[in-house]
């Protein structure tokens, strides 16, 4: 009896079908999932790394909010048209203090797991307001209300909290600064030294929408300023034993 014939018995009888199925499915779930349980820690430790900003993490929120994930991505592929195009290939520990995390599932507008540093503010204040002065086929809709909506941070030493509880590493002495350091990062001329030190000297501190008060504007491109830039991919090595 050929191999064919053998196939053919298996195709034409749905019990005999449905248990080879389910062994083969089986023994494949294994296979992935049993070494996950011999492992500390299934995320690579990347230098760089560290919890958003009591502002960021208010940027975030209205990104969230705003549906944002819905045509904007925020994972790269380590395939060489999105790593040319995007940037160096998504880690998993770039999204590890992501809950939830920010990957998407289509792109209607580009990925954005790189786009700190890639516009000013003034671009993204001016992209936001009206998408289609900056980008004339865009179909994103206009978001210069939320330059109008100023925040005060008053609930997100609890937003910290929260997040501390699911694990990110937010230390008391973080979350009872979480007002004081939400305010500094968005007015250069405050004392910021607290902020730097609690978060690391790379912080982006400045008035992101240029007008006067904090608006969920300055938090949003606070936010957006930071993806992809707590790395430095001119130095990562990967783990070649993982």
């Amino acid at each position: 009896m050929s191999i064919l014939d053998k196939h053919k018995i298996l195709e034409t009888n749905a019990t005999l079908l449905l248990i080879f199925s389910f062994l083969v499915v089986t023994i494949g779930g294994l296979v992935q999932i049993a070494p996950l349980f011999y492992l500390e820690n299934t995320i690579e430790k990347v230098e760089g790394m560290r919890p958003y900003t009591p502002l960021e993490m208010a940027g975030r929120e209205v990104y969230i909010r705003e549906g944002c994930y819905v045509c904007h991505s925020q994972m790269i592929r380590p395939m060489r048209d999105e790593v040319e195009r995007y940037g160096h290939y998504s880690l998993a520990a770039e999204s590890m203090y992501d809950r939830p995390f920010q990957w998407g599932s289509k792109r209607t507008g580009p990925d954005l797991a790189r786009v700190g540093g890639r516009y000013s503010d003034e671009w993204h204040a001016d992209h936001l307001r009206d998408p289609q002065a900056v980008v004339p086929e865009s179909v994103m809709p206009k978001y210069g209300f939320l330059e109008e909506k100023k925040i005060d941070g008053r609930y997100i030493g609890d937003l910290l909290a929260t997040n501390a509880m699911l694990g990110t590493p937010y230390t008391d002495e973080m979350i009872e600064a979480a007002q004081a350091d939400f305010r500094a990062q968005a007015d250069p001329d405050s004392d910021y030294d607290g902020l730097l030190e609690r978060y690391g000297e790379d912080i982006n501190v400045r008035n992101f929408d240029g007008k006067s008060g904090i608006s969920e504007a300055d938090a949003l491109i606070a936010y957006l300023q930071m993806l992809g830039t707590l790395v430095d991919f001119s130095t990562f090595t990967p783990d070649a034993s993982r």
